[in-house]
């Protein structure tokens, strides 16, 4: 999948996130529909939307070795990932370290879901990847910033949620999404990098 995605981003006009989200979708019904076909012990409804709670060991060492591997793993593609997203045809001029580090990381970014798929499933994994980054846009320019947000956001998504499971009685892997989606929706309004608040008492200044 991250391979297809990446070839597709590099030979046609779609950008990268639409393509990762069409393979991604592709596989996920391709993979249900062999599941439900073949008969398997396995619950659906774990592999949707995960069992957050009945984590065992290897899955919390699965967990953490593929969060070690992916901070290694950014702290030598940082830069020519940077670039690669910024400017691709100057690093073309300079490097060929674009291609490699744009595979690199949708590999990063799929092991990253196959990982969530343990605690999430596989629904609810994409939810707590992409809100975090969505909602720091609001917080912070540059990319450093956006960076320590979006973790900041995502670990916090996580304490609430699980606190509200425990209090209330809900599912976690639903709680922790909807809790990730609660940020979202106070920093779409309150994010003071192009809040609607904030747009609403520019607007204003100017009319006054």
């Amino acid at each position: 999948m991250a391979l297809l995605a990446g070839f597709v981003t590099r030979s046609t006009v779609l950008r990268e996130d639409a393509s990762l989200a069409a393979f991604y979708l592709i596989s996920l019904a391709a993979g249900v529909l062999l599941v439900s076909l073949r008969g398997s012990q396995i619950d659906l409804l774990h592999i949707l939307f995960g069992t957050v709670l009945a984590l065992d060991d290897p899955a919390l060492w699965l967990l953490g070795g593929i969060s070690t591997l992916t901070l290694f793993a950014l702290a030598l593609l940082y830069r020519p990932l940077v670039m690669e997203c910024v400017d691709p045809l100057f690093l073309r001029t300079v490097s060929r370290a674009g291609g490699p580090a744009h595979y690199a990381f949708l590999g990063l970014v799929v092991v990253n879901l196959v990982a969530g798929f343990q605690a999430l499933g596989t629904l609810l994994a994409v939810g707590l990847m992409l809100l975090p980054a969505i909602a720091a846009r609001f917080w912070a320019r540059g990319l450093g910033g956006l960076i320590g947000v979006s973790m900041l956001m995502g670990a916090l998504s996580s304490v609430i949620g699980l606190a509200l499971s425990y209090r209330f009685d809900l599912p976690s892997g639903p709680a922790i999404v909807l809790a990730a989606g609660a940020l979202y929706a106070v920093s779409l309004v309150a994010g003071p990098r192009g809040g609607l608040a904030w747009r609403l008492v520019r607007a204003r200044h100017l009319e006054a």
